[in-house]
């Protein structure tokens, strides 16, 4: 017997906890072995096999025992606490049972954090032709994410919103992300209509309305019309935000100017106003240095301005909760204002690559002290998979270590252990959630995947089509490292057997 996520709720009544049994993997809060001058850091993977469960109250984690070795174990440890499964319903001891299979390679990994994705491109997927980055956004970006107001009814989402909203959250569900810090459009009703979406379907997210009110940059059929009807535009996106969500259990409005040329001055001014007008202040997330000829078009629209980050920081945008995209060409000076003001960096390889934008200088963003999460920036990026992310996040660190040659090229390079932390425990710290994101500790959330790589090629579980069981091949010699490499560099949604967010099932199925 299994279950799907849409018969969650009527499970999660019946059951005050859940036990987790089987294989957990997850990678430490900081690096076991700090980088040094040669060499980059060194993060060893966290593998535990045994007994964790979660309260279904508030879905957290109530504890764990990794003493728990086979089933006869498991049974003690229910009996231990006086537990029963399927109890009574309602009852504060009844619980059930969620095993990873050993002889899947099955694993339970903490979900991925997407720390920049534009939801209303998700259409555009894979189309950008051999553009870069400013006439992308004019041939391919602008005209798809106006498409998302309605003229005929400007108070209601349009069929099509309906359609790319649900589908961009089930996909990144079905990749195993349980956090995604979303760009929607200049639309409330879109804008709205995304939230709805993503708590309906219980995903974590964060959700801007998109700020652009500049004549000089913005086409006119797809701009805010003065930077007053943009501020309370952005304002009435947030108070539906935390109308729906009102204790923030899984939505967080996020304050969204495009980027520096889009707004005016007065308009950047407004939104830092207004992103520290809360208690705490609001997250705020835009773009910064993604490709020369922006930075060029930043200089011209701010002649007055010291650089591109100072457009930001005179503004108020600089905060402890400012999500900066892109970050490839920062200045020495605009590193340091960054990391003075406690900023964060979304690291988006994918984009980088496929618009030509450039090989962000990873390592030295987290040398001088600056926290980084993985973006898969859809539709920049081509693929709305952190996974995707990650692998490429390596490899654009190996080519900024053969550019770079010697022992500095080294420590440019990303492990595979490292790319993981950061689409994990580095997009938490990004998003200031590392106490409740990222890990398997007590006291945090239940976000989390169940991941499946087949079993051993040649026997009896590892027989069939190849293509069915997913790209990841397991022969039976693989330590447990070797196979999270293998997953990283070959896995897919097919890998993904079931995602939780806050305890609740969210995507897949489970055996019961």
């Amino acid at each position: 017997m299994a279950t799907d996520s849409n018969s969650t709720n009527s499970l999660k009544s019946k059951c005050s906890r859940t036990i987790y049994y089987g294989t957990f993997l997850q990678l430490p809060r900081a690096a076991d072995i700090p980088a040094t001058p040669t060499s980059p850091p060194k993060y060893r993977l966290i593998v535990n096999h045994g007994a964790l469960w979660v309260s279904t109250a508030d879905g957290r984690i109530e504890g764990f025992d990794w003493e728990v070795e086979d089933e006869r174990g498991l049974h003690d440890l229910i009996e231990r606490h006086g537990w029963t499964v399927d109890g009574e319903e309602g009852s504060e001891q009844s619980m059930r049972i969620v095993r990873s299979r050993d002889d899947r390679n099955g694993f339970f990994f903490p979900g991925f954090v997407d720390t920049h994705i534009h939801a209303s491109q998700y259409p555009n997927s894979g189309i950008f032709g051999s553009s870069t980055l400013l006439d992308w956004l004019e041939t391919y970006t602008f005209p798809m994410e106006s498409s998302f107001g309605n003229k005929d009814n400007p108070n209601v989402a349009p069929p099509s919103a309906h359609t790319a909203y649900n589908r961009v959250v089930s996909r990144t569900l079905s990749h195993g992300t349980t956090c995604a810090a979303y760009f929607a459009t200049i639309h409330v009703p879109a804008t709205n209509l995304l939230a709805d979406i993503c708590h309906a379907r219980g995903q974590r997210a964060l959700i801007g309305r998109v700020c652009m009110d500049n004549p000089k940059t913005c086409p006119a059929y797809y701009r805010d019309e003065s930077n007053a009807q943009s501020l309370a535009a952005t304002q009435a996106s947030i108070a539906h935000i935390r109308s729906i969500d009102p204790h923030a259990r899984l939505l967080h409005p996020i304050i969204t100017p495009r980027f520096a040329p889009s707004c005016t001055p007065a308009l950047l001014s407004a939104l830092g106003a207004l992103a520290a007008s809360t208690t705490p202040p609001t997250h705020i997330q835009t773009h910064i240095s993604e490709n020369k000829a922006e930075i060029d078009l930043v200089r011209s629209t701010f002649p007055d301005a010291a650089s591109y980050a100072d457009v930001y920081d005179k503004a108020g945008l600089l905060t402890a909760r400012t999500v900066l995209a892109h970050a490839i060409h920062l200045t020495p000076a605009e590193r340091d204002t960054i990391r003075a003001r406690g900023a964060s960096v979304a690291h988006c390889p994918v984009s980088n690559s496929a618009l030509g934008s450039g090989l962000c200088p990873v390592r030295t963003l987290l040398d001088e002290g600056i926290s980084v999460g993985l973006g898969t920036d859809v539709s920049g990026g081509y693929s709305s998979s952190v996974l995707e992310a990650a692998r490429q996040a390596c490899l654009v660190s190996r080519l900024r270590a053969f550019r770079d040659g010697n022992a500095a090229g080294e420590r440019e390079k990303l492990s595979v252990e490292e790319a993981l932390y950061l689409a994990t425990r580095g997009g938490a710290k990004v998003l200031r959630m590392e106490g409740d994101i990222g890990g398997f500790e007590e006291g945090m959330l239940w976000d989390a995947q169940m991941i499946e790589l087949g079993g051993v090629v040649g026997g009896e579980e590892g027989d069939g089509d190849g293509g069915n069981r997913g790209s990841v091949d397991v022969f039976g010699w693989e330590n447990w490292e070797e196979k999270v490499a293998k997953w990283m560099w070959n896995g897919d949604d097919r890998n993904v057997k079931a995602v939780w967010v806050g305890g609740r099932l969210v995507h897949g199925k489970i055996p019961l």
